[in-house]
């Protein structure tokens, strides 16, 4: 009952078509979005001068990766519902039950290869996809002109510390070099302002752990009065990094570079629950993989001169865009605050994992 590999032939048969037909079809869905992409990006790149055809296969190279990755898990869908139809159409289906294998027995070899699918995409989107996006994201900023070097300097970040909020309109420097230029202190109490430090340069004091604030004053809000207190020293829990926050974009982050910037966020007292459903759907985003076989194995079964196979794989097929849908709204949800982070990206993976099972055993097993 539990042997999903009874035949070592038959499973590698299966898995050769899986591969064979999926890369069919990624080839194809990379080839053509990636000419109508560049044929709407091309007079932009051309738009700035000196640039050419050596820009175009630039802009190209940074792209693919990007397609590859968002299409990967159509292509497995596609390319199952094209294998499975076949098989059925020419009756080998049906030799196979004969043979005494069960549904989940003929699935076996393809959510296994499913599974390797994953770990690659996984793999890819890690080493691949988030440094063209982060190359692209830069190159597109200045109108695919050249990039600038990156001066380190970050402007108005906000940190929280404690109930107060310091915000600074100009950091330079990392860790314990940072500067702050222009930096207010908002200091409450409750949900009440009481007193503004206003200071026109900082610095972190690596020896007490703590920063000073030079020539600061501070703005009594209820008497209206300002008083001057020279030194000030604030922000014993305040780290380096957290001053040092850009905008994160979760997809040119790798997942151990995205949950680092996440726990600084969370330190610095910054909202992270868009990014920490885009964090977990770094995982089963790839392992999507695994569910279009399960979802597309309606196609597989049932008599094909019945004359239903062309509706069976349109329902494996409505099944497999269904679970896209779901999935992006419920990342859309997660980014409102309506789902928790770990449930947005998730619950729709499990949901069509037991919809697929579900239809699976109710019509073969």
């Amino acid at each position: 009952m539990f042997d999903f590999f009874p035949s070592r032939q038959i499973s590698l048969y299966m898995a050769r078509l899986f591969f064979t037909r999926t890369l069919a079809v990624l080839a194809m869905l990379v080839v053509v979005l990636q000419m109508l992409d560049l044929l709407g990006e091309s007079g932009d790149i051309l738009a700035y001068a000196g640039n050419g055809d050596a820009q175009l296969w630039h802009y190209v190279g940074l792209r693919a990766p990007q397609i590859i990755a968002r299409f990967l898990p159509f292509s497995v869908l596609l390319g199952t519902l094209i294998m499975l139809a076949t098989l059925n159409q020419n009756s080998e289906i049906i030799s196979m039950k004969a043979a005494g294998l069960s549904a989940h027995q003929i699935l076996a070899p393809l959510i296994a290869s499913a599974l390797g699918v994953a770990l690659i995409s996984y793999a890819f989107n890690e080493r691949v996809v988030a440094r063209s996006t982060a190359a692209l994201s830069a190159w597109q900023a200045v109108d695919y002109g050249p990039i600038p070097q990156d001066s380190g300097v970050k402007a108005n970040p906000w940190v929280l510390d404690g109930n107060n909020l310091v915000n600074a309109a100009i950091v330079a420097g990392r860790g314990t070099a940072t500067q702050l230029r222009n930096v207010h202190i908002y200091n409450r109490l409750g949900n009440s302002l009481t007193t503004i430090v206003r200071a026109p340069k900082g610095r972190y004091d690596a020896r007490a752990k703590d920063w000073v604030l030079e020539g600061a004053q501070q703005f009594d809000v209820a008497r209206g009065t300002v008083q001057e207190l020279g030194t000030v020293h604030f922000g014993r829990d305040i780290r380096p990094e957290q001053f040092t926050l850009a905008k994160v974009d979760p997809d040119a982050l790798t997942f151990t570079e995205l949950r680092s910037a996440i726990a600084d966020l969370h330190d610095a007292g910054r909202p992270t629950a868009e990014l920490e459903g885009s964090l977990w759907h770094k995982l089963s985003g790839p392992l999507s993989a695994i569910l279009m076989p399960i979802l597309g194995s309606v196609a597989a079964f049932g008599l094909a001169r019945s004359g239903q196979l062309f509706i069976r794989a349109v329902m494996g097929m409505a099944l497999g865009f269904a679970y896209f849908v779901a999935d992006n709204f419920s990342l859309a949800m997660g980014n409102l605050g309506a789902y928790p982070p770990f449930l947005a990206a998730w619950a729709p993976f499990l949901l069509f994992l037991l919809v697929g099972e579900t239809v699976l055993f109710r019509t073969e097993e």
